[in-house]
């Protein structure tokens, strides 16, 4: 008899070597899985009901976690989902594994309202860009950033993992996403060579395209840079986001949002555009596109109130 904590653990393994996931991944789904089991406080996978799901998804409903234990707001439903999509997975790795339990298709997410984009202005778009505008090797880097996110719509973890050997020579870059999947990406004019000029102006030895510069760096040697990591990286967006003015909260996965809704507001397919960005699910692209359809805004102002009196 196979106890569930095995196969979980065999079932992580799977996702590692198998799936190719990240381990950040990975971890996610032992967490959400050990909130699961630990509720279930049973070891057999046929202890696996409609029933004990149903329990625990009413305990969860009325969980608070981090910043709003305070508040006592209850996890949202999209948060929710996370959990239960961890289980289903788990529930279609038994079922292939032919051992009897819960069926995955049994348990449906939560509705959840449509997603909102956080979106800045095109104006504020073109200060974001300029803001870095000095010579100094932080500003290159920082510009290099900026124009490199907005063209390419890279993820954060993509960005972090470019080497200062990137070739330049052309306007393509092949990138290692999500799941282990290649796709292209292409950089405009005004990020080839912005990523140009700060390259020049680099003197160590780093492998990292991205470095931490002067006081940034913990290690002191100026010949051997620390890497950026995600949190530097939101960390920079966010000063020049309030050096140009921005009240609104921006992160580079706004940066990334620009590109996409850049891309379709301007008449590109849906379709290329997920490619561009690395989606596994098209219906994940499509929620820029109710904010981008200029031939809708065209018909509204061409045809809406023209009474004929």
């Amino acid at each position: 008899m196979h106890s569930l904590n095995t196969l979980k653990r065999d079932f992580l393994e799977h996702l590692e070597i198998e799936k190719g996931r990240s381990l950040k991944t990975i971890e996610n789904y032992e967490r959400y899985l050990n909130s699961f089991l630990n509720f279930l406080k049973k070891d057999a996978p046929e202890d696996i009901t409609d029933l004990s799901v149903r329990e625990y998804r009413l305990w969860l409903n009325r969980q608070t976690m981090g910043n709003n234990r305070a508040t006592g707001q209850t996890l949202s439903k999209k948060t929710q989902n996370y959990y239960l999509i961890a289980i289903r997975a788990f529930l279609k790795y038994l079922a292939r594994q032919e051992i009897k339990t819960l069926p995955a298709e049994r348990i449906e997410l939560a509705k959840v309202t449509q997603r909102q984009l956080d979106l800045i202005t095109r104006g504020e778009l073109e200060r974001l860009l300029n803001s870095p505008n000095g010579k100094e090797l932080k500003d290159l880097r920082d510009k290099a950033i900026l124009e490199l996110l907005f063209s390419t719509g890279l993820r954060v973890s993509e960005l972090c993992s470019l080497t200062s050997d990137i070739d330049l020579s052309n306007d393509e870059l092949s990138i290692r996403g999500k799941g282990g999947k290649i796709r292209v990406v292409f950089l405009s004019e005004d990020a080839q060579n912005s990523v140009k000029e700060y390259l020049k102006n680099r003197k160590d030895m780093s492998e990292a395209l991205f470095v931490k510069i002067g006081s940034e760096n913990k290690k002191g040697d100026d010949n051997s840079l620390e890497p950026l990591r995600r949190r530097s990286v939101e960390r920079i967006v966010k000063y020049h986001a309030i050096k140009s003015g921005i009240s609104k909260k921006v992160t580079p996965h706004v940066l990334r949002h620009m590109f996409a809704t850049d891309l379709l507001g301007n008449g590109a397919d849906l379709r290329a555009v997920q490619m561009l960005l690395g989606h596994a699910n098209i219906g994940t692209t499509q929620i820029y596109t109710h904010v981008t359809d200029k031939q809708l805004h065209d018909v509204h102002k061409k045809f809406h109130n023209k009474r004929k009196f």
